[in-house]
């Protein structure tokens, strides 16, 4: 059950993330794919700011932002 849970939020934090940053996603295996990634490197960040999360908007928010600093490490690693 946590993974069906953990696949869900990805595909949100990933689609949210592809509108926030591209203005479009990235098609359903993109959106997971980005907010999956996202998902482990928020939980990352976040535990080495010491914020911690709860629950599905916190789960969610978490994914979110982790997905968002992917994609804009991978526009800063696209410019160059």
């Amino acid at each position: 059950m946590y993974l069906i849970y953990f696949l869900i939020i990805g595909l949100v934090a990933g689609w949210l993330a592809g509108q926030i940053m591209k203005g479009k996603g990235f098609g359903l295996l993109g959106n997971l794919i980005v907010g999956c990634i996202g998902a482990v490197l928020g939980g990352y960040l976040f535990g080495w700011l010491g914020i911690s999360t709860y629950g599905l908007i916190g789960s969610l928010v978490t994914a979110l932002a982790g997905a968002l600093v992917l994609l804009w490490i991978i526009r800063l690693i696209q410019k160059k």
